[in-house]
Order: structure tokens, then C-alpha cells, then sequence
């Protein structure tokens, strides 16, 4: 499932990309407007079998997360913290596949 927030204190949005359990795999950057959003989303499919699209790193605290970047090597989504490399590449993992799903089912359109 695909979540579009639009933030309080502005009018950009960002989107959450949530595994079926409910569970937030990505968190989007922020965007200007809607008709950004749903390009990006639309866009997902490609990236997620793009091998240069996920960026690893480990935050100040050890831990680790990926970026998810887009075609211009620009981030448009950030990965929940994780304790173990792992974990990460599981976390990678299951975004892939349910980038794959959401894919295969018309689901990477928003209304």
C-alpha cells in the first residue's frame, strides 16, 4: 500500500510505501506537489531493479538504512533504521518484492 501524506506546516507531500502487515519500508523525501508523488510512484517499478538505486549507509548511531534514489541519483526515499547489514539487505529485499506486487497489480497509480 502507498500512503500520500500532505505536511502540516506546508503544502509539499511525501509517501510511505507499506508492506502488507502495515509496516512503513519507505519513507519519501518531500515534494512539491501531488502530480510529483504519483510520478515518482509510478516510477518504482523501474527503479527497484535498477542496481545503483539503493544507497547503503550506516546512521551516526551504527545502525543501518538505505536510500532509494531515482534515475539522477537524487534520494526520494529513506528506509527505516536497522541493526545488522542483514537486515538492511532483507529490508532491500522485501521493498523489491513489494514494489514487484504493488507493480503487478496497478497498484503504483494514485487516483
Amino acid at each position: 500500500m502507498i500512503e500520500v501524506i500532505k505536511e502540516k506546516d506546508d503544502d509539499s507531500f511525501r509517501f510511505s510505501l507499506k508492506a502488507e502487515s502495515g509496516s512503513v519500508l519507505l519513507t519519501s523525501a518531500l515534494f512539491q506537489n501531488e502530480g510529483e508523488v504519483s510520478r515518482i510512484v509510478q516510477s518504482l517499478g523501474i527503479l527497484q531493479g535498477k542496481r545503483n538505486a539503493f544507497e547503503r549507509k550506516t546512521n551516526h548511531d551504527g545502525q543501518f538504512l538505505f536510500h532509494l534514489k531515482n534515475v539522477n541519483g537524487e534520494v526520494i526515499g529513506t528506509s527505516q533504521s536497522y541493526r545488522s547489514e542483514a537486515g538492511m539487505e532483507n529490508g532491500i529485499k522485501n521493498l523489491k518484492k513489494r514494489i514487484l506486487d504493488l507493480a503487478s497489480s496497478d497498484q503504483l497509480q494514485l487516483p
